[in-house]
């Protein structure tokens, strides 16, 4: 980076990383929604669409609201933040479309998405601080 450079070109991730990391969050997300409706037995390919369009946009508020272009693999910075959003997000949408929100799903999307969207972020940090330089 040049030092001419302005000081929020800085804190921004290169656009290939964000979209990178933006892709990452949607394909689990995706995921998560496939592997729940294959585990109860629904057809995932129909219901796919239904299951995983709140907890996507959910995604896309989270990603606004914490700015996660400005730090897009940072666990704690950006992961924390997405993943709650998308959640509680995703979980209010469901209700306003009157999809179902029982505690234990709840609770087991909690965690899924935890491990998911933070835990990809976990494992660049800790690559990048024992890669060799």
């Amino acid at each position: 980076m040049s030092a001419s450079a302005p000081a929020s070109g800085a804190r921004t991730a290169g656009r290939a990383a964000v979209l990178l990391a933006l892709a990452a969050d949607a394909v689990l997300v995706i995921a998560f929604a496939a592997i729940g409706r294959a585990s109860h037995d629904s057809d995932v390919w129909t219901g796919l669409w239904q299951t995983a369009w709140p907890f996507l946009a959910g995604l896309g508020i989270g990603w606004l609201v914490v700015r996660a272009w400005r730090a897009p693999a940072a666990p704690v910075r950006t992961g924390l933040g997405v993943w709650a959003i998308t959640v509680g997000g995703g979980m209010l949408l469901r209700w306003a479309s009157g999809q179902g929100t029982a505690i234990a799903f709840i609770i087991v999307a909690s965690l899924t998405l935890l491990v998911a969207l933070v835990g990809w972020r976990v494992i660049v940090t800790v690559v990048r601080r024992v890669r060799p330089r």
